[in-house]
């Protein structure tokens, strides 16, 4: 069975400019088979690059790549309820549902299920594939154990984030906006001011969350490099990148590269390391302990 690297939604809010170079690249250079578009953290950022996604779409699948357009992961009102409609009544493409409301739209269809889907046992991931779900992305905070359970009884294609700040939370109020002593309603997009995410401390002043609009994430980014043989002997075999603000064709390439052994687990994170500006990195929920810590490969190379 082939491997599959995937590109997931961008979730922060990029200036248009940027998301159309970001996709353009991985449509001529990244090794990558999947490419998620859309919206999914705030339906206010959704109207500035909506124009422009037939124009990428087209350019992406004219590379090869799949594409699949996300929802919002949070409906809060009759409006976001309406885009979310729209999408799901899109003919002729595949939708990946990130709320449970975009689930019930898609009832019946082939389509996809988002990380922002709380699939963690089996009875809820054979709901899932009897509605008509081929893909199912997992949550991030679920366990090898866990992983385990579900590939021995999935039928449809299991998804694991193996790169990226992990999303944790979502809420009705805006942190971002908050933070710049601002409502929600008049934010001024102050969360483009953080490509990446905001940054949390404590009040000791260590480093703790990161915050991206209504979003909280994780403060240190997800690497699963040295797990990836061991999700394949799972019979993982789709591996998703969480947009960062850096080089995530280069983080396309250490992947597609380990996956086809060209280099090694040890090669391929000194690689990472340097691309990823010094955000620590961590994979401790895939060992059933806190998420912000290190294990395996990433705790033996010492990063």
């Amino acid at each position: 069975m082939n491997t599959h690297i995937n590109m997931g939604p961008v979730l922060f809010n990029w200036p248009v400019e940027d998301l159309k170079d970001f996709y353009f690249r991985l449509a001529d250079e990244a090794p990558v088979d999947t490419v998620f578009l859309g919206e999914v953290v705030c339906s206010k950022r959704q109207p500035f690059f909506a124009p422009h996604l037939p124009e990428v779409a087209e350019r992406l699948t004219s590379a090869g790549k799949r594409v699949i357009f996300s929802t919002l992961a949070l409906v809060m009102n009759k409006r976001e309820m309406e885009l979310v409609r729209e999408l799901c009544e899109m003919d002729g493409v595949m939708i990946e549902a990130n709320d449970v409301s975009a689930c019930a739209q898609l009832m019946g269809r082939d389509h996809a299920v988002g990380p922002f889907v709380n699939v963690y046992n089996e009875g809820t991931l054979k709901v899932m594939e009897h509605q008509g779900a081929s893909h199912i992305s997992l949550p991030g905070e679920l366990s090898r154990h866990s992983i385990a359970a579900l590939s021995k009884v999935a039928t449809s294609d299991l998804e694991v984030q193996v790169f990226g700040r992990q999303p944790l939370a979502l809420s009705a109020r805006c942190y971002h906006a908050r933070s710049h002593g601002l409502a929600k309603d008049s934010c001024q997009y102050v969360c483009d001011r953080d490509p990446d995410g905001m940054d949390l401390d404590t009040l000791d002043g260590d480093a703790f969350l990161a915050v991206n609009g209504i979003q909280t994430m994780s403060y240190t980014c997800a690497n699963l490099l040295g797990e990836l043989d061991d999700l394949q002997a799972m019979g993982i075999r789709h591996f998703r990148l969480s947009p960062q603000y850096i080089d995530m064709v280069k983080v396309a390439d250490v992947f597609r590269n380990v996956v086809d052994h060209q280099i090694d687990i040890a090669q391929g994170l000194e690689k990472l390391d340097e691309l990823i500006d010094g955000l620590p990195f961590a994979n401790g929920f895939y060992y059933a302990t806190e998420g912000v810590k290190a294990r395996g490969p990433v705790e033996e190379f010492g990063l």
